[in-house]
């Protein structure tokens, strides 16, 4: 009996050892299998996998950032990545919170793959939840690409596995966090966590709300579905989640949550575009700017990376001079008067009245010359050439009626939908009036405000430094100042404004050149220099240039900066050159730095994605004029806007100003600081300048129509006082609203030992017994 028990016995260990035996040979080889799949996996057996390196310095795609003086950014360079890395430390609380208590509750406590999730994924069949952690979704994100689908799916995620674990040992937590939320695409343009928190909520990524990131994470799931702008209330819903999933786990309370829940979604859809937001003319300058500058400065490249700088792609950082509050008060003054000045163009522009219009005093035959060129630059003309179209068939896709949007003043978002010919949308855009402004500091030449144009989606040519226009009376400041400079004449020297003739064999032409005044009449009577220069008598810069001559006039100029050819001809006293808006203010801020020119400069520094310098700008300066001429100059000029073409920038003129009793002007602007200034007015109206100057800003402003024949036909509304003066008004009174930009409002520094005398308050008094007092004031600008 105890034999066969002992047998009995010996027999059941044996079965159990067996059993022992094989459950560890199982493991083992169950051990060794999960071993092997990763160590394959590794070596590449599913895929490639990343090197040591490209886990050390993963390769994503960086817009290049452009950041205002003030630390705004004013834009990006980027073809399909608009993202921008923001560190951990920058990243709100409630954003990570939200983040871990969504996608990975036990983040902190694992190395990259969570067993619980992953047994409770197989066990459920997903049904219950994924298993896929926050750096295996940032593995994915960097190397292992889209979902995959059948057996792929499964080599994936193994890959997914392997490369999450090297994450985990190359990176700490907030590292990877950092990484996720920078790299995941939020849908529109929204590349990474702080193009996702500009373009949907118009803010930084620090400045995120509990509730806005909850938005931005909900996303995360599938950002193409939960879209803020296309289905805002299944985002709600899933905000809702997320704000649960943080109560659940204890980073925000369940009050909290109730009240977060209930809040309306608060989205601010900030688009960004190449062609919209804030200085696009500025910002396409520069990305021109950028291209030389690169063509000029190979990349230190590593091995296997490209030799050249990728504005689209390696995330520089480009510090320019531009502001970005006084760049949108610069925007915003340049449309609040264009918009009038347009409806009033447009009433004097009806076909009853003109039959031409937009253009005066045109033939058929000229517009049709008009049409044509505008046809054949047009990009339709030079698509359609490209893609081998013959001429015919080009001219016939002009004449047949599409679907279009075009530019309106009068809709809320500058555009109207409507139906017309290419042809007629030619006709169309000629009758809009275009409009430049630029802004810049003088002693240093850093440009603060830059405007192009109306809108770069629909006008896209840059008046600031592309369009060169004729300067008109603007051109005038120089030949006073080459007359100071040269003949040592002061301010309060006087000239007789009478019929003056200068020697046809010094005029170049076969005629004697006699200038007239803009109403044709002399009145006979000696003015000083800053009274003819505050009301622009031709006859009196005629004699200045007769007596100074034509070439120290142009050398002056050259050396203001002014590049382009100029005949040395007396004719180029009244302003018959073209110049644009940029090389105007580089001069004219001369006489602000007391005579020192210094050139506009837009960029301070470029940066690479680390932070190491790449470029840094070097002023370009030179001495052009003594602190004397130029003091003169500025005193010059302060008459333009005391008694001359620019006194509606005042409401009243007093007596002790100007030679005209005080009269009461009906302008809104009531300006009280010292103001140096000089308006400008072309033939026919076709061009209207104001340049306008304070102790540390220099602003230039141009209006006219795209072709010199679009124009008013009478110098009340097509004067530059008119035209353009009042941008420069309109952009001041914001700036001075806002004491932290500093702009000036006090007198000019005058030299120490001042030598030419400024002071005509004698010679004034003298004059205003001779002077009609009754003048219209609207006769004296041209």
């Amino acid at each position: 009996m105890a034999k066969s028990t002992k047998k009995k016995i010996t027999k059941n260990t044996n079965g159990f050892g067996k059993f022992i035996k094989w459950f560890w040979i199982l493991f083992a080889s169950g051990v060794f299998l999960v071993a092997l799949v990763f160590l394959l996996a590794s070596w590449g057996a599913f895929g490639e996998m990343p090197t040591f390196e490209r886990l050390e310095n993963p390769q994503t795609n960086l817009a290049t950032e452009i950041l205002s003086s003030d630390g705004e950014t004013l834009g990006k360079y980027y073809l399909d990545d608009n993202r921008t890395d923001v560190a951990y430390e920058d990243l709100p609380q409630n954003l990570v919170h939200a983040l871990v208590a969504t996608e990975d509750a036990r983040y902190y406590d694992h190395a990259g793959i969570d067993a619980r999730g992953t047994l409770r994924a197989f066990v459920f069949l997903g049904k219950k939840g994924g298993a896929s952690t926050i750096t295996q979704q940032l593995a994915k994100q960097l190397f292992t690409g889209q979902r995959a689908r059948g057996w792929q799916r499964y080599t994936q995620k193994i890959k997914e596995w392997v490369i999450a674990t090297r994450l985990e040992r190359n990176y700490t937590k907030e590292e990877i966090v950092s990484m996720y939320m920078n790299i995941y695409d939020f849908g529109n343009n929204a590349d990474g966590i702080r193009s996702a928190a500009r373009i949907y909520f118009g803010k930084e990524a620090k400045d995120l709300k509990t509730e806005e990131s909850a938005v931005l994470v909900g996303m995360l799931k599938n950002s193409s579905l939960f879209n803020p702008i296309r289905r805002e209330e299944m985002v709600k819903s899933r905000r809702n989640t997320v704000l649960g999933q943080m109560a659940k786990y204890g980073y925000i309370s369940e009050k909290e949550r109730d009240s977060l829940q209930d809040l309306k979604m608060d989205i601010n859809f900030n688009p960004e575009s190449h062609r919209e937001g804030l200085a696009t003319y500025f910002r396409m300058y520069l990305q021109g700017f950028l291209k030389d500058w690169i063509d000029k400065n190979p990349k230190p490249a590593l091995e296997g990376e490209r030799d050249r700088w990728n504005i689209y792609l390696d995330g520089l950082k480009v510090y320019t001079t531009i502001d970005s509050r006084m760049q949108k008060n610069a925007e915003e003054a340049v449309a609040e008067h264009m918009k009038n000045l347009q409806a009033e163009f447009f009433h004097q522009n009806t076909p009853q009245r003109n039959s031409t219009a937009p253009f005066l005093e045109l033939t058929p035959e000229e517009i049709s010359r008009i049409t044509e060129r505008a046809m054949k630059n047009s990009e339709r003309w030079r698509k359609m050439k490209a893609a081998g179209k013959s001429e015919s068939e080009i001219r016939t896709s002009f004449t047949k009626k599409t679907e279009m949007t075009v530019f309106d003043w009068n809709s809320e978002t500058r555009e109207k939908d409507t139906v017309m010919t290419p042809l007629d949308s030619i006709r169309y855009y000629k009758t809009f009036l275009r409009a430049a402004m630029m802004s810049m500091e003088p002693q240093t030449g850093h440009v603060k405000a830059w405007v192009g144009g109306l809108n770069y989606k629909h006008f896209q040519y840059d008046n600031v430094i592309q369009g060169a226009r004729q300067a008109g009376s603007t051109f005038k400041p120089f030949i006073y100042a080459a007359a100071i400079d040269q003949l040592r004449y002061s301010p309060c020297d006087s000239l007789p404004d009478s019929q003056y003739c200068i020697e046809a064999e010094k005029h170049g032409n076969p005629e004697p050149w006699c200038p007239k005044n803009s109403d044709g009449k002399y009145s006979g009577k000696m003015f000083t220099l800053k009274h003819a220069l505050a009301n622009s008598i031709n006859t009196v810069t005629a004699q200045l240039i007769d007596r100074v001559g034509p070439k120290p006039v142009v050398s002056i100029v050259k050396n203001l900066g002014l590049t382009k050819e100029i005949p040395e001809v007396p004719s180029i006293a009244l302003g018959t050159p073209d110049f644009n808006v940029y090389e105007m203010v580089g001069a004219y801020g001369t006489f602000v730095n007391q005579g020192v020119y210094v050139k506009p400069v837009m960029v301070t520094r470029i940066e690479d994605k680390n932070g190491t310098v790449l470029y840094e700008y070097v002023p370009e300066t030179r001495d052009v004029l003594s602190k004397d001429v130029a003091y003169a100059m500025i005193d010059l000029m302060k008459g333009v806007t005391e008694g001359g073409s620019g006194t509606r920038l005042r409401h009243t003129y007093k007596k002790n100003t100007t030679v005209y009793k005080e009269i009461i002007t009906g302008y809104p602007y009531e300006f009280t600081n010292p103001i140096a200034g000089k308006t400008g007015t072309t033939q026919n109206q076709s061009d209207g300048w104001f340049m306008g100057m304070v102790p540390n800003l220099v602003t230039g402003v141009w209006v006219g129509g795209e072709d010199r024949a679009a124009h008013f036909r009478t110098i009340v509304y097509g004067q530059g006082a008119s035209m353009a003066l009042p941008i420069w008004a309109l952009y001041m009174q914001r700036n001075y609203k806002n004491k932290d930009l500093g702009v000036s409002d006090g007198a000019f520094p005058e030299p120490e030992e001042l030598s030419i005398n400024v002071d005509c308050t004698k010679i004034i008094e003298e004059i205003q017994q001779e002077i009609d007092t009754d003048n219209d004031l609207e006769d004296l600008d041209f």
